[in-house]
């Protein structure tokens, strides 16, 4: 292991006060990591290390497993790598979230001040004055309005917000004083425009000319998700298309093309040419359109949800001289070439060069640390203090969630396989099938309350007063418990409790003193736990001060090979969990 470097900070204060775990190095100097032999074995168990609630730590969030980050999902290439059966369970494309009604529900007014007056606008006229007249005069086919005394106006084409001044020019070319106007559009001709294309529903809607795009797209009922362009929408008017919409940039920028629609114009949604599936470290599955122009990594960056810490990207395709599997950096895949049909893996790949160690139980400083990736164990304890006369440093243990998920996995197993073994087991005779059934009975209740139980994966690093060199993995908790001059008894007795610990006592005293034996107690099978987190079996060890006696309950079974397999899940959960659970 090669050297590396560990700053811890203490007060300088406490330096002169307080009594260090292992060693007097100080907690600010420099570790040099050692290669250490460890003699002794390194077992697992789980407990409290004789914690109580309040002082055992809290559990640190998003902290790293000891397996590799990268998760690459496998699959051919093709349109179904996946292997999924229903398009239900495609991966959708980017924007297809849109067309849920949101757009269709609310039609425009028509009444903004850029709006042009066009044939069967209707608008209000007041003049009074030299001339009075008050009147709803509509906008013929040649755009005109006619106004009594004055004659035709023209005003097709006139912005809303110029059509006052528009008119009033007019109306003073024949009455140059003393007159006053006023004009108001009262309301729009509505348009019936074409949606056509690669749409869920092609036709005729109606609207009004300064609908958007997306009000008549979705009134088709949006793109069709597994063949229309999101980024290809054209509006043709007189054969000719007169705008363009790109629905990628109204999503990242809210840019959409402003135009007044015509009745009979055509929004033409075209056939999506490319799209690449983005997977990985993201938010979510989504399928990206590619254009011409953009078609590179960094193109994609613009659009693609990616988590925090992105650092590496595999893309997966078809290329003319076969498949394609190339491993990039972040950087490098931003010129990378993308294809239709490619997959685009993201990936937080590395090693971050510091964890996170918690500690818990009698010590001075903070409960947390954060250490380099490779610092040991007992390189951590030189550099924590701890009151001296008040702490247990040879009843020292250490959490992991690693090896938690394990324990998890193990009794799962051995559940399984026991309901597998027994449930279905055949009866060739009335009475073994009544046997069978309360059997059933009994395993079912056992199976669903020991499934509950979460191990908190606790590793035996301390044996004959030393303290095993191992290195520290992300998220481990270090149990430093305080001396305790009491004992507990649980499990199968009538008063479970702590009381003083007296060396004179043996572990029948104990139990005597809490009440005796329940009805259910197996009295062959009594555990001791130690502080630091050791489990062994009552007759192979002399009692001392913070043990607890834990008495297993027994198995309610004549059927030998199935007592055989509770006793050894009860032993299992008692060292993974210390719990005695009863059947």
């Amino acid at each position: 292991m090669h050297s590396t470097a560990l700053y811890l900070k203490v007060s300088a204060s406490r330096l002169f006060k307080k009594h260090h775990l292992l060693s007097g190095v100080l907690a600010t100097l420099l570790l040099t990591t050692a290669p250490v032999n460890v003699a002794q074995a390194i077992s697992i168990n789980t407990g409290t290390g004789g914690l109580d609630t309040e002082e055992q730590a809290a559990a640190i969030s998003a902290v790293v497993v000891d397996t590799p980050n990268t998760n690459w999902k496998t699959g051919t290439y093709g349109h179904n790598r996946r292997g999924r059966d229903s398009e239900s369970d495609s991966v959708l494309p980017y924007g297809e979230h849109l067309f849920t009604g949101g757009f269709r529900g609310v039609r425009a007014d028509g009444l903004n001040p850029d709006y042009k007056i066009a044939p069967g606008d209707l608008i209000t006229l007041r003049l009074w004055g030299a001339i009075e007249v008050e009147r709803v005069l509509p906008v013929d086919a040649q755009g005109y309005i006619f106004i009594p005394s004055v004659g035709p106006v023209k005003v097709q084409g006139a912005s809303q917000k110029s059509l006052n001044s528009r008119v009033k020019s007019s109306v003073q070319s024949i009455y140059p004083e003393n007159v006053n106007v006023y004009t108001n559009l009262q309301g729009v001709q509505p348009v019936a425009v074409f949606v056509t294309g690669e749409v869920q529903n092609p036709g005729r809607y109606a609207g009004t000319p300064n609908d958007s795009v997306l009000y008549f797209l979705d009134q088709a009922g949006g793109i069709d998700a597994q063949l229309g362009s999101f980024r290809s929408i054209r509006v043709i008017r007189n054969k000719k298309t007169i705008k363009t919409a790109d629905l990628y940039r109204f999503m990242k920028e809210g840019q959409l093309p402003t135009l007044q629609f015509h009745d009979g114009d055509t929004v033409v949604v075209g056939r999506r040419q490319a799209a690449v599936t983005v997977a990985g470290d993201v938010e979510r599955e989504l399928q990206y359109e590619l254009t011409r122009k953009e078609n590179t990594g960094k193109s994609l960056l613009q659009y693609a949800r990616t988590k925090p810490g992105i650092t590496h990207v595999l893309v997966r395709g078809v290329r003319n001289d076969g498949l394609l599997a190339k491993y990039y950096t972040l950087a490098a895949f931003e010129t990378a070439r993308l294809k239709n049909g490619d997959e685009v893996l993201f990936s937080a790949d590395q090693q971050d060069e510091t964890i996170v160690i918690q500690v818990e139980g009698s010590y001075y400083g903070p409960s947390r640390y954060a250490v380099p990736n490779d610092a040991t164990l007992t390189q951590l304890l030189n550099n924590i203090q701890v009151p001296k006369a008040l702490t247990d440093t040879s009843s020292i243990s250490l959490r992991r969630l690693s090896v938690a998920a394990r324990q998890k996995a193990s009794l799962e197993e051995s559940l399984r396989r026991l309901e597998t073994t027994y449930l279905g087991a055949p009866s060739s005779t009335p009475d073994e099938a009544s046997i069978r059934v309360k059997e059933a009975e009994l395993i079912s209740s056992f199976v669903k309350r020991a499934a509950l139980i979460e191990p908190n994966g606790r590793m035996v690093v301390a044996n004959d007063g030393s303290v095993a060199d191992i290195r520290l993995q992300d998220g481990d908790v270090i149990t430093i418990p305080e001396m305790s001059d009491s004992l507990l008894i649980s499990g199968e007795v009538l008063v479970p409790q702590a009381t003083v610990y007296h060396a004179s006592n043996d572990v029948m005293d104990y139990i005597e003193r809490s009440g005796g034996f329940t009805q259910h107690a197996d009295r062959n099978n009594i555990l001791v736990v130690r502080l630091n987190g050791e489990v062994r079996k009552a007759a192979d060890v002399d009692l001392q001060a913070g043990d607890e006696i834990l008495v297993l309950p027994a198995v309610p079974t004549k059927n030998l090979q199935l007592a055989t397999s509770l006793t050894q899940i009860i032993y299992q959960l008692a060292i993974a969990a210390k719990v005695a659970i009863d059947l």
